[in-house]
């Protein structure tokens, strides 16, 4: 297990590592090959924020909480990740590696550049495109808790996206 401490707008104490290390084997426990996992914590005024990204076997899980005390923060993440653990346990052991290197680059444009000419880019991000089926990429976006999700099909090979409607359905876009 590889554990990545962040930090952003307070200082990573000995004590907070230690608590983080020590609750790991909480989520770590439901794998048995090898999890990358990075914490952040920030603040934003008086709220302590934790958010604990979990990698294994290409699937990402995601918690993110809020509250008055770093410590509660990160136990209501690592409460949050094994919940989606427990809910999504057959679909991600039986999750297959792929090994596919194939990624996208993804352009975010400021909304004023895009009326002018040339638009001004406000992130870039390049993300893995790993083969997998319809269903596995809408578990995916609801484990990151994403709107949207662009992945590529295993049937087609084409890139595709999967999106939640206003109605509360899934949409799926295919080229």
């Amino acid at each position: 297990m590889k554990i990545n401490i962040v930090s952003k707008h307070l200082p990573v104490t000995d004590a907070m590592r230690a608590y983080a290390e020590k609750k790991m084997p909480r989520i770590t426990k439901y794998f048995d090959v090898p999890v990358d996992v990075t914490i952040t914590f920030s603040v934003q005024k008086n709220i302590q924020i934790a958010e604990v990204l979990l990698h294994v076997k290409g699937l990402y899980l995601k918690g993110i909480e809020k509250s008055e005390d770093i410590y509660a923060s990160l136990d209501l993440s690592i409460d949050k990740i094994e919940r989606q653990i427990v809910r999504y346990k057959d679909r991600i052991h039986n999750r297959k590696h792929d090994i596919s290197n194939s990624s996208l680059r993804m352009n975010v444009y400021n909304a004023s550049s895009v009326e002018t000419d040339t638009p001004e880019i406000v992130i870039s991000k390049e993300i893995s495109a790993k083969p997998m089926a319809v269903e596995e990429a809408v578990m995916q976006m609801n484990l990151l808790d994403k709107p949207f999700f662009v992945f590529r099909s295993a049937v087609s090979e084409e890139i595709n996206v999967v999106y939640k409607r206003d109605d509360g359905n899934i949409g799926l876009i295919e080229p």
